[in-house]
Formats: structure tokens, sequence, C-alpha cells
């Protein structure tokens, strides 16, 4: 077999025998191989450049370079896909460089995302090194040029990332874009007890369902993710269970649209939340992920009394996009402003001091300097402590790229009014002299801090000491500024730990037995 061909299969089967193990097996069975020293050239200063025959290639000794974009469901992807590829041998680097293969997980959302995803393949080729594509950005549009000749791994088949690495290794290019079924039904994916490493050993995140059942117009997301698909309440439980075993002491669930979890598989969001509140140790805290504003209308009591629990966070990501209903309509957002106000106005009611979060498109197709306005009064309005501010980027394949477009030089200037809207308001300022129970669970981006979020899931800067870390403490707060607040910790207060077992190590491989940990190569 040559060392590389210029075909694209369409899957893996066309190459993979029967015989071969499938990747089940490979997670926690290695092969035994020994290979073969290759003699030194005689001649000194002599070397060749040639590669030798892909029937030559041993896999699973090689290093991966894995680098995600986006939001936390693709995270949780480029976690599942380096712990099965840990588990079977290769060693996970953070180094590029050295790396054999870069696996680059790609973000669909917006344009500069995929420029970045589109440059790192350029750069990958530039050095020489094997490549493998994931995320959304090939899943939705698998035929663009710059894609041609190279192996991709779907977002519902990251279980098999194993085969697919090593057929690359290889010099083979393969495509594994399929659905996960049941009986025709479509699953929410791989499954969840698969091996994963964890970028933070203390953060779980978990996916509770893919996809949505919204057409909105501007949405590249869709076409990758599709509609709805959902994963049991029994298997989110136990896959919590699993990680409060393994030392975590926050768990985030994710999926585009949580709000719509349940409808395809006869239940809701609810539902699964109080059976996940069921298993949270003291000292351990759950984070609700985002939520469209239909879907969560229908729960509102119950969800009051769900993010009043003292083990989950009073936060929700609810992005409104736009404060008119006219720019609303033609996202196909399905909710108009009102419904959006009656979510946070009720919420605000009996969740006293919840954190709303929430995000603004900037310039959308057909927006009118009075359509912006409206929004720029919600904001004035609520004063969200946390705002995501978007200028509206057009994606290839979606409606809204079809539609007149509002100027360049309008857009820029509209998202620069809006930041500055934003910066005008101090959210934290009269939290100063607060005493608050905080939960810390990472280092700051500039290590000069750990970080540690409050009961309504703001930012709380600690000092370095590594005896809080994981631990749930009390504060008084001393300093606050834009999007953090400082605090002290309390000499004689109370220390939680929530952790069950000691937390895994960075790098350290999720769901394998002790033995199998032992011959996993962690990052170094």
């Amino acid at each position: 077999m040559p060392a590389a061909c210029e075909s694209v299969l369409e899957d893996i089967e066309d190459i993979v025998s029967a015989e071969d193990l499938k990747p089940h097996d490979r997670q926690f069975v290695r092969r035994n191989v020994f290979p073969k020293v290759r003699k030194r050239n005689s001649q000194k200063n002599i070397q060749t450049d040639d590669e030798p025959p892909s029937d030559s290639i041993i896999p699973g000794v090689q290093k991966i370079w894995i680098r995600t974009w986006g939001c936390s469901h693709n995270n949780s992807d480029g976690e599942y896909m380096a712990g099965q590829l840990a588990a079977y041998g290769y060693t996970i680097t953070d180094n590029s460089a050295e790396a054999d293969l870069w696996l680059l997980n790609s973000c669909t959302v917006k344009n500069p995302a995929e420029d970045h995803f589109r440059n790192s393949i350029k750069k990958a080729q530039e050095g020489k090194k094997k490549v493998v594509l994931a995320g959304c950005v090939p899943q939705a549009q698998p035929r663009q040029e710059y894609l041609k000749g190279l192996s991709i791994i779907g977002v519902q088949q990251i279980d098999r990332v194993v085969e697919v690495v090593e057929e690359t290794i290889k010099g083979h290019s393969v495509r594994l874009l399929g659905q996960k079924k049941d009986n025709g039904k479509r699953l929410g994916g791989a499954r969840l007890d698969l091996p994963k490493i964890r970028k933070n050993p203390l953060i779980e995140i978990i996916s509770i369902n893919t996809g949505c059942l919204n057409a909105c117009t501007y949405c590249k997301t869709k076409h990758a993710r599709g509609d709805l698909a959902s994963y049991p309440i029994e298997e989110l439980v136990d896959r919590a269970k699993q990680s409060f075993q393994e030392g975590v002491c926050e768990i985030w669930l994710t999926s585009e649209d949580t709000g719509a979890y349940g409808r395809d598989i006869g239940t809701d969001l609810p539902k699964l939340l109080w059976k996940l509140v069921e298993v949270i140790p003291e000292g351990a805290m759950l984070r609700l992920g985002m939520t469209n504003p239909p879907y969560i209308l229908e729960h509102l009591e119950e969800m009051a009394k769900i993010l009043s629990h003292p083990r989950v966070y009073a936060f929700l990501h609810i992005p409104v996009q736009s404060a008119s209903d006219s720019v609303l309509m033609d996202m196909k957002r399905e909710y108009c402003v009102a419904d959006f106000k009656q979510v946070v106005d009720f919420l605000k009611e009996k969740v006293p001091g919840i954190t709303i979060a929430t995000d603004i498109i900037c310039g959308f197709p057909g927006e009118t300097d009075e359509d912006f306005q409206e929004t720029m009064k919600l904001v004035e309005l609520y004063r969200f402590p946390s705002l995501f501010i978007n200028q509206f980027y057009p994606r290839p394949g979606t409606p809204a790229a079809k539609m007149p477009q509002v100027p360049a030089a309008v857009k820029k200037q509209r998202t620069k009014d809006l930041s500055q809207l934003f910066h005008s308001y101090s959210p934290y300022d009269h939290k100063v002299g607060e005493r608050q129970r905080v939960l810390v669970t990472e280092e700051s981006f500039d290590s000069n801090y750990y970080v540690a979020h409050n009961p309504f899931y703001e930012q709380v800067l600690v000092p370095k000491d590594p005896l809080l870390m994981g631990k749930m403490v009390e504060v008084d707060i001393y300093e606050a500024g834009k999007h953090f607040m400082k605090g002290q910790p309390v000499s004689d207060a109370r220390v939680h730990t929530a952790s069950i077992n000691r937390p895994l190590a960075k790098g350290e491989v999720s769901g394998l037995t002790e033995e199998a940990q032992e011959n996993t190569a962690v990052f170094p």
C-alpha cells in the first residue's frame, strides 16, 4: 500500500477490516508492538528525508497537539477526543512544534473563528504536520476547497477519533460525518462514559443534548449540530456521579440550547436538574448553560426553585440578540422582547441577586437606527453584568447572508456604542464589604490570583494559596472591577471540600482503571 493516496474515503470501514479492534476495545487494551531498530547510515552527515511506507508506521506512539475553538460543548468534545487518544497510547502535548499530528477542533459561529482555523491548517501543512479536522466547520461544509484531501471527524463521531488519527498518520485521508442513530432515531452523540482529559480537573463539562429546535437565519451551527437530540437522564446522572468520584467540584451543563432538553425523548430540563441536584455533594456546584427564551418560559416556576438551590449557581445565560421585534422576526428567533423581559423579571423577583447574562448582535441585516436604540435601552434598563457583544458576520449558506447588509462602518459604530454603554456602569461596586461564599476552581490569566465564583457565578479573585484550590471558602470583598471582585479569605471560617477523592492530575485520563492509567501518556 502506498504511503499516501489522493482519493478521499467516505468511511473508515473502507480500509479497516472486521478483524481489527474497535474503538471501545482500544480504550483499555493496547497491543504489544516492539519496533525494530533502524540501522543508522554508516556515512556521516548523510540523511534521508523519505518517509517510511505506511505499513511500517506504528500507531499509538506519536505526539498529538489539540486546539479547540468555540463553546463549552466543543471543549467537551475536545476533552473526549484527547482522552481516547491518550488511553490508546498517544502523547497529548501542549507543544505544537513537537507534535506529529495536529487535531484542530473548529467553531463555525463567526468568521474570525473560522479564519483562525483555516490559518492553523495552513501552518500545519507548512510545518509538514499530519492534520485531522473536527468540530462544526468541516461538519457543516466538508467540501470547502481548503479542506480538500484532509481527514475529518464529525461532531457525532468523536468516539472513533483513534481510528481516524491512526489512518491519517499512515497517510490516508478519512472522513466520518455520519449521525448516531438507534432504530432510526437520532442520538445525542457519542457515549458519555468515554475516556476524557479534562482541561481543568476540577470542572466537568457535560453535553446534555446536541442540536436545537430553532432555525435562526444567521446560525451556521445548526448546519453542523442538526436537530435536537437529548441524552437520557440516567446517563447524565451517571456521568455526574463519576465526575464527583474523580475529584470534580463543579459541573457545567452545556448544549446549543439547554432549555429545549428532553423534548425529543419525553422529558424536560427541570426533571433532569432535580435528579442531578440529588447527587451533588456538599461544597460542589452546578452551572446551567445557555437557554433560549421560548423554552424556559414554560418552566419558570420550577427553574426559579432550582436556581435558588444552594448547590446550583443562581446564573442563567439567555441570549436576547436584539430588542427589536422586527429584527427578531427576521432572525426567526421565535420570541418577542416581551417574552425575554418576562423571563428576566420573573427570575429577578423569585431568585434575588441572580446573574442574567445575554448576547447582542449588532448590525443584523435590516436593523435600523431605531431598532438599535431599542437594544441600547434594554441594556440600560437591565445593566447586564455579563454581556456578549457580537458584530454581525454573514455566514456562508445561511439565509441572513443573502439579506441586504448593514454597511460595515455602521455595524462597527453600533458595536462600539454598545460596548461604551456596557463599560459605563460598574455592576459590583456595591458589593465591596460583603462576606461571600466562593468556590475556587481556576488560576487567573495573569497567574497572579486564583479564580473563584460566588453563588451568583460572579468572578472573585483570591490569593494564590494552594490550600484553597477546589475548596469552598468564605471571603471578605475588598475591591471591585468591571468583571471581577477581589476577596480575602476569612481566617476562622469553615472550608468545604467537595471532592470524594483527590482530583485527577492535569492530563490524567478520566474513566480508566489504575492499570490503564499507568500506560497512559499525559501532558508533559
